[in-house]
């Protein structure tokens, strides 16, 4: 007898973790393969960071911290955001999570009810519209392309929302694109939704320190509709912290009051030692933290590396991406094309056949909603890519 749900039924595997999973199978038999799937910094944690963590399990912070997070962390946070994005929050407007995506979870599940709408622009994360499912709403895509370097208008905004809209996510620096939308670009969108009250904004900000020119901005930097917004952030990607599984919303009362309330029943509060760990990332200013300029200036290097090798295979299309690490890159030229044993129907098709052929792991953008794209993460060393991209070069040279 099946005891499944629908609801489980329903819902798709993670391609990235499928991805990533496939790729360490074929690795442990011994075979070279080159991951350039997984979205993670190949970059340890910061030791400052790391000696607060080990600070915190000699001074026993080894028992239940309160659901929404210790609330020294939630006080440095808002430190953070007024001082990073000028923004003003009270640590009783802050949760504390298991993660960014734990984060994102607990919105969507606090503020949609079966049949409400949820724009999406394209591409997307890939746990949004399973998400949006699991909520039982219902997701509305609004589509951009590598033409537009993959940011939606705001015409394309405003014809997307109707009456039973009720949530807007919303994704900058964006996962997969690297895309980075500037003030202009989101003063534009903002004007929008002042125009549409009934529609709540969750902005996913978890690149935020991952940007390669000028600045970050965020949708809650806009006074008219700030009280609409959800921010989403978190210490993965800017720290090298992913396995610390730690992120946050800061967001009006009545969400961050409801977020805290599911939590609380899903999973209480987050690691206690992250917690502490946290609270020193949050309260260095990032321009004192080497490690992350380190960091960043190592993907701008590798960003490059990317591109340069792609543009020596003309029916590849890019454009430039100004923030996160990956390059999301239109491979639709190989389509309907066969190597002689292999036929090319789809991107995932492609995707696949670039692992076995090549042994270089990549994300099909499907995953991501964008059919004919696929996702290259270069969150590796120069070698790596430089080798990765002369296989995928040499494997689809055998495409016709």
């Amino acid at each position: 007898m099946d005891y499944l749900s629908k609801r489980v039924k329903n819902m798709e595997e993670s391609a990235t973790l499928a991805m990533t999973s496939k790729s360490r199978e074929l690795a442990s038999q011994g075979l070279d393969v080159i991951n350039l799937s997984i979205g993670e910094p190949d970059f340890n944690t910061p030791e400052f960071i790391k000696e607060a963590g080990k600070k915190a399990i000699d001074e026993n912070y080894t028992h239940y911290p309160p659901v929404p997070g210790y609330q020294d962390l939630r006080e440095a946070i808002c430190i953070k955001l007024r001082r990073d994005n000028q923004l003003e929050y009270k640590p009783n407007q802050i949760v504390v999570s298991t993660g960014a995506k734990q984060a994102l979870a607990n919105c969507i599940l606090s503020t949609v009810d079966p049949g409400d709408e949820v724009i999406i622009p394209v591409p997307y994360w890939v746990s949004y519209t399973e998400l949006v499912k699991l909520a039982e709403g219902k997701p509305i895509f609004v589509k951009a392309t590598v033409d537009n370097h993959f940011k939606i208008t705001a015409k394309q905004l405003e014809e997307a929302i109707t009456p039973r809209t009720r949530l807007l996510i919303f994704n900058s620096p964006n996962n997969p694109s690297g895309s980075v939308y500037n003030w202009q670009e989101l003063k534009s969108l903002a004007e929008v939704l002042a125009r549409h009250p009934q529609v709540l904004i969750l902005s996913d900000e978890i690149y935020e320190y991952i940007v390669f020119s000028g600045k970050h901005c965020s949708l809650a930097s806009f006074p008219e509709i700030k009280n609409r917004v959800a921010l989403i952030n978190g210490v993965s990607k800017g720290y090298a912290m992913t396995g610390w599984r730690l992120g946050y919303i800061a967001a009006p009362q009545n969400i961050a009051s409801a977020c805290n309330k599911i939590q609380g029943q899903i999973t209480s509060a987050t690691s206690s030692i992250s917690q502490r760990a946290a609270i020193a990332a949050m309260l260095r200013h990032p321009d004192e933290t080497p490690e992350l300029q380190q960091m960043v200036s190592a993907f701008i290097q590798r960003r490059d590396i990317v591109l340069n090798l792609l543009a020596e295979i003309p029916e590849i299309k890019t454009n430039v991406p100004e923030g996160a690490f990956y390059v999301f890159a239109d491979f639709s030229a190989f389509l309907a094309k066969s190597d002689g044993k292999k036929q090319i129907h789809s991107i995932d098709d492609l995707c696949m056949y670039l692992l076995e052929k090549a042994l270089v792991a990549l994300v099909p953008g499907t995953a991501f909603g964008d059919p004919q794209c696929l996702r290259i993460s270069y969150a590796t060393s120069e070698n790596n890519l430089v080798k990765a991209l002369q296989r995928i070069k040499e494997a689809l040279a055998l495409l016709h």
